[in-house]
């Protein structure tokens, strides 16, 4: 390969993440008057093309250099297209629900405020949780990938590089918070999508490809795996962004609907074709005969047994694009996860600089889970199977006609479906220890046999059907007790409004408050939130 020298490869890598730093600390300096509530989020603030950008950063991250090639090299040009779609189009239910959203929760920044409002603090706590490990997995991928990704285009240990990007996006996002991370976030996604394009020009240019293996290889047609992965890709990335805090902190973060439907469909375009070409590069690999090379290597490294074939100049390219596509997702994780453990845990009311302290301590327990944990698929997986299970009984509660749907519900619902999802390992394999492991996808999504494919439905069917079982039995033992008490049952009816000390935070803005979309008058939703 072209690999860049010892030299050149460690001045690439560090002066990428030094005019980050700089660029992060500098405009923590412009914005250092910022108030506790435009640190932890920047509702209604954002035009399209900035939210665009966002998505764009937030969407993407270092392992997709991993997970979309590799599908190319198993299921083809099917998988690749299905995988690509997958990710891309659930970027459009953040445009067309969260008005939805934002108008029955207008002063909130996540969706566990939503949760909270709607169904309870037992159930907004529950969201809570599943958030915060979903956002804990993806930084832990995020840093696991990064270290394999630098040893293996530098040859160099790609520890150093982990621990430099864990100070300076943990320097900045702490100085400057969600705001920060909003715009360094607008330079990286455009940097990413300029060096792209580079990237693709330059392996267009370089590559040479073996006409007889096109055909020889097979990835062209459909097969088993690639009609499976048109139900459960959907099922999974789409369930699994519900627990992205970042998501919805850009949701609220856009200053009309408009912008916010205009951000969303320009980045799933940009995300679906950015994908599609990243995981081009599995079947390329395929095709030059670069993989699976002798002897055969896995299809997650194709991208990079590619490279071999490449002058180092475009390796240093793709060095510079990793960490841009890192350190954007990365810090983008950091603020998600501290405003949402502020809003969820502290309803925040902590002081400045404990939130700031949050920003820190989080990183240690990251880094240290991300260098024992090699398999970035796995990772995405296990959190997709949760979202899978919890996410079809929640969002029944944004729908009024459904007000006698409750936290109970949601939360039995929630973990229903992940038992469930045991119960069918166990009958399909014959044995519990086997259930209990498809439960983590031990045996990866991509097998030959129909575990992970009955894993997606079992997980949200088993977590309709045993939420609706929960209703059930929590309205058989309220009619029961009024029965006996002799009071009125009012299990159907529909609940009160909250009044104004259900909300709290403060709500302090800039000076750009008044060209904001201004809030319906009706902030008090329809129905407060009720566990049982």
């Amino acid at each position: 390969m072209g690999q860049p020298s010892f030299q050149a490869s460690n001045a690439i890598i560090y002066l990428t993440y030094g005019a980050f730093l700089v660029t992060g600390v500098w405009i923590a300096w412009l914005w250092r008057g910022q108030s506790k509530t435009d640190f932890l989020s920047s509702n209604r603030t954002q035009k399209a093309f900035p939210l665009a950008l966002n998505f764009i950063a937030s969407a993407l991250g270092s392992g997709i250099l991993f997970t979309y090639p590799e599908i190319s090299t198993i299921a083809g040009v099917q998988g690749l297209v299905v995988y690509a779609l997958a990710s891309a189009l659930p970027l459009l239910v953040f445009g067309f629900l969260g008005p939805i959203i934002r108008k029955k929760c207008p002063d909130g920044f996540v969706l566990t405020e939503w949760t909270r409002q709607r169904y309870g603090i037992i159930a907004a706590l529950y969201l809570s949780l599943l958030t915060m490990i979903t956002l804990f997995l993806y930084m832990v991928a995020e840093l696991s990938a990064l270290q394999q990704i630098i040893s293996a285009l530098t040859g160099l240990n790609g520890l150093p590089a982990v621990i430099v990007e864990c100070v300076v996006t943990t320097i900045y996002t702490s100085l400057g918070g969600f705001r920060i991370s909003f715009i360094t976030d607008n330079i990286q996604g455009a940097m990413v999508v300029g060096l792209i394009i580079l990237g693709v020009i330059t392996v267009g240019v370089e590559t040479n490809i073996d006409k007889s293996l096109v055909h020889s290889t097979n990835l062209l047609g459909a097969s088993l795996l690639g009609w499976q992965l048109i139900y459960i890709l959907p099922v999974a990335i789409l369930t699994n962004d519900f627990f992205i805090s970042g998501f919805w902190m850009r949701t609220f973060a856009s200053k009309t609907d408009k912008d916010l439907i205009i951000g969303t469909s320009i980045a799933t375009v940009a995300v679906a074709i950015i994908l599609t070409l990243v995981g081009a590069s599995g079947l390329l690999a395929a095709w030059t005969g670069a993989w699976p090379g002798n002897p055969p290597q896995e299809g997650s490294i194709a991208f990079f047994l590619l490279l071999d074939q490449l002058p180092a100049w475009v390796v240093g390219i793709v060095i510079v694009m990793t960490i841009s596509l890192s350190t954007a997702a990365f810090d983008s994780l950091q603020s998600a996860m501290v405003s949402t453990g502020s809003n969820d845990l502290f309803r925040n009311k902590l002081n400045f600089w404990w939130i700031r302290l949050a920003v820190v301590l989080i990183i240690f327990p990251v880094a240290v889970v991300a260098l024992k944990s090699p398999s970035v698929l796995q990772i995405y997986l296990i959190s997709d199977l949760v979202s899978a299970s919890s996410i079809p009984v929640l969002v029944i509660g944004l729908s009024n006609k459904c007000y006698w749907w409750r936290g109970f519900e949601v939360v039995v619902g929630g973990l229903g479906g992940l038992l469930t999802v045991f119960i069918f390992g166990t009958i399909y394999y014959g044995n519990a220890q086997d259930g209990a492991n498809l439960m983590l996808l031990e045996q990866s999504l991509y097998v030959n046999d129909w575990s992970a494919f009955g894993a997606f439905v079992a997980a949200p069917v088993g977590g309709l059907l045993w939420g609706f079982g929960a209703f059930a039995l929590r309205v058989s033992v309220q009619w029961t007790l009024a029965k006996i008490r002799g009071h009125r049952f009012d299990g159907f009816d529909r609940p009160a409004p909250p009044d104004s000390s259900f909300f709290v935070g403060p709500v302090e803005r800039g000076s750009d408050e008044e060209d904001r979309e201004p809030v319906s008058d009706a902030k008090a939703p329809s129905i407060k939130g009720r566990f049982l």
